[in-house]
């Protein structure tokens, strides 16, 4: 708010009010100066937590991409395993004797075969689709994180320690999405 409010007095031009609270004591250079000594770092930290978040939302990215190739390949897998299922069925309903056993031995392998690749489909399902809650919660703590490193840059340039304090704010916001996206505690 107070940015917003710095903002439009610049575009206005409008004079200070008389009865407004008188500015910290100490020139605007040394207060910058001092909000300048304390924002560099937290910038760092910020922007630590913003690569560090960065990299995990990346690799949630990546394992949505490959499980769901992985999945998608199993399945074709199954598909195929089921096809020549049938047609050992089929021609075991042609065939005599030992032949038909062999026939409906394979059709049976086949069978058991389609049911070890459907359980690793389904993991891989199931492992993308965990991947995939999570990370909305990281790209919302991806933004929080990158708007309080915006917000810490404003408390500079307008000498604003509200500015600076509700960047804090902010990140926190950040670390809460952060930590939902890696616990889905909710």
């Amino acid at each position: 708010m107070a940015l917003i409010d710095s903002v439009l007095n610049l575009v206005n031009k409008t004079p200070k009010d008389p009865d407004a609270p008188k500015p910290p004591v100490g020139s605007r250079s040394e207060r910058e100066a001092k909000i300048k000594d304390k924002a560099g770092m937290v910038i760092n930290v910020f922007a630590l937590l913003l690569a560090v978040n960065a990299w995990y939302g990346g690799g949630l990215s990546s394992k949505v991409l490959n499980n769901t190739i992985a999945a998608n390949n199993q399945w074709s897998w199954y598909q195929a395993k089921n096809v020549r299922g049938v047609i050992y069925e089929t021609a075991a309903l042609q065939a005599k004797g030992a032949d038909k056993e062999a026939l409906l031995a394979e059709k049976a392998r086949m069978d058991a075969d389609k049911k070890e690749i459907a359980e690793k489909a389904k993991k891989l399902e199931a492992e993308r689709d965990e991947a995939k809650q999570r990370s909305p919660w990281i790209g919302y703590a991806s933004t929080a994180y990158q708007l309080s490193i915006v917000l810490l840059s404003a408390s500079i340039l307008a000498v604003s320690m509200p500015l600076f304090w509700g960047s804090f704010l902010v990140a926190g916001v950040g670390v809460l999405l952060s930590s939902q996206g890696l616990l889905l505690w909710l």
